[in-house]
This record gives C-alpha cells, sequence and structure tokens, in this order.
C-alpha cells in the first residue's frame, strides 16, 4: 500500500534508539523526509546515514533534550532551517523511572511532567499554525499502555502518559476542520531497551532470574510473544498516512492483545 506520505516532513523525537528511531525509518521507507533529534549526536549521525543510504526518504538530525527550557525553541529553529515546517509530528519521550506512588516525589514528578508533558504540548502547539495553513497534518503521540490498564511500579508513568491522552482526544476535536488528525499510539512489551531495563529492574524487585520475569510476561500475552519494533513502527507509519485521513481522537493499542479491557 502507498501510503502517500512521499516528499512529506516528519519531525520524529528521542528517536536515536527505540520506537523512535523505529518510526523514522519506517517512514523514510515510505518516502517521507524525517529530521531526528535526540542526545546522542554520534548515534543519530549514524541512523541518518543508515537511512540516506537506502534512498528512498531522506533523513537529517539535531541534538536536542527534553528537559531544557529552551527544547521548543531549539526545535522549531532546526525545522525551519532543516525542512522548512513540519507535516507529521512524532511526539515521542523517554519512559520515566519505575517507582510506586510513594516513590512520587515532588521534584521527580516536576521533573518528568516538563518533559513527558509540557514539552510534548508547547512544541505541538508551536507546530499547529503551519498544519492549519497548510491544511493538512498528522500528529501522531506515543504513550503506554499504561494509559488504559496501569502498569505494576510505573506509577509516574502511569499518572503522566493520561495527561497526555485527554490532550490529544481534546486537541483532536478542535484541529480535525483543518485536515489535522491527532492520535495516541499505545505500546505494550516491545522489544526495546526500555524493555530490558523494565524487566531487569522487576528481576531484580522480585529476586527472580529476567528469564523467568520474560517467560511469564509473554505467556500473558495473547499473541505469546514480545513485539517487534518494526511492527510497532509500520502501525505509526499508517497512522501518520494519507489513507488514515478519517482515524483521529484514537487510543490504538499495538500490544499482542495483552491488554484486557475493550
Amino acid at each position: 500500500m502507498d501510503l502517500g506520505i512521499k516528499g512529506k516532513r516528519a519531525l520524529v523525537l528521542a528517536s536515536s534508539r527505540g520506537l523512535g528511531h523505529g518510526i523514522a525509518v519506517a517512514l523514510a521507507r515510505e518516502g517521507a523526509n524525517v529530521l531526528l533529534c535526540g542526545r546522542s549526536g554520534e548515534t543519530l549521525e549514524a541512523n541518518c546515514k543508515a537511512i540516506n543510504a537506502e534512498g528512498k526518504g531522506k533523513a537529517d538530525w539535531i541534538w536536542a533534550d527534553l528537559s531544557e527550557d529552551n527544547f521548543v525553541e531549539n526545535v522549531i529553529t532546526a525545522v525551519n532551517s532543516k525542512l522548512g515546517g513540519v507535516d507529521i509530528l512524532i511526539n515521542n519521550t523517554g519512559g520515566p523511572t519505575p517507582g510506586t506512588t510513594e516513590d512520587m516525589t515532588a521534584e521527580r514528578l516536576e521533573t518528568y511532567f516538563f518533559s513527558m508533558v509540557l514539552r510534548v504540548i508547547t512544541l505541538t502547539n508551536a507546530l499547529l499554525p503551519g498544519m492549519k495553513t497548510q491544511g493538512w497534518g498528522r500528529i501522531l503521540t506515543v504513550a503506554s499502555s499504561g494509559v488504559i490498564e496501569p502498569i505494576g511500579n510505573l506509577a509516574l508513568s502511569n499518572t503522566l502518559r493520561p495527561a497526555l491522552a485527554g490532550w490529544s482526544k481534546t486537541l483532536a476535536t478542535e484541529v480535525g476542520r483543518f485536515g489535522i488528525t491527532t492520535n495516541l499510539l499505545l505500546p505494550g512489551s516491545i522489544l526495546t531497551g526500555r524493555l530490558d531495563d523494565l524487566d531487569g529492574a522487576a528481576a531484580k524487585r522480585t529476586g527472580k532470574s529476567m528469564e523467568d520475569i520474560r517467560v511469564a510476561k509473554e505467556a500473558a500475552i495473547p499473541i505469546g510473544r514480545y513485539g517487534k519494533v518494526e511492527e510497532f513502527a509500520a502501525t505509526a507509519a499508517f497512522l501518520c498516512s494519507q489513507q488514515a485521513s478519517y482515524i483521529t481522537g484514537s487510543l490504538v493499542r499495538c500490544d499482542g492483545g495483552a491488554a484486557r479491557s475493550l
């Protein structure tokens, strides 16, 4: 299927590795021009070289830290100079450290609120005028399956990610008439470095081996295994496509059926 995004300009946050990198690759393979950003310049540069070597879409990169006060201004400047605007925005952020509600100090809560919620909303607001003017846009926010089913020992994530769900749904009702869609994509257990960290933390907390943790988790997934980054990224690419123009205000799960809610 031709997704109809050849030549579209895409900004992908936190794309040096994991889900963000996977989405950038998937969009570029559909012919989009992608701007990767993150805190590892060497890795981002290597990612761009690999994407450009495929000869489908074009890739460039910028160094950007979501926790810094000038994040939005720096990204907007880079977008204007390197892309000349944005058609597709992938809001992706790193997840917070594991812990219980009692571990949620005011300082930690504020720190992650700024990087996971405030920066996403502020950046989106800064890019919306351009999307409205051109009458086309895709805003896809990567969250967590904890939005619909809170995940044990991830209290910070369970608290902050749902804020993005409410925001995204509200935004969808406001910008749909401009040809802009906004959706939330919820990963389940997708094989990334983040999942390794979480499984390692679970093993340490329970005294079990990491292998035992994974066997138990995979047994609870109807598909019977962890997901692949490529599978998640393909879902993201479709939601950013021309064909997905009537999908907005949605929470889309990519979790192998793990969530038990409807």
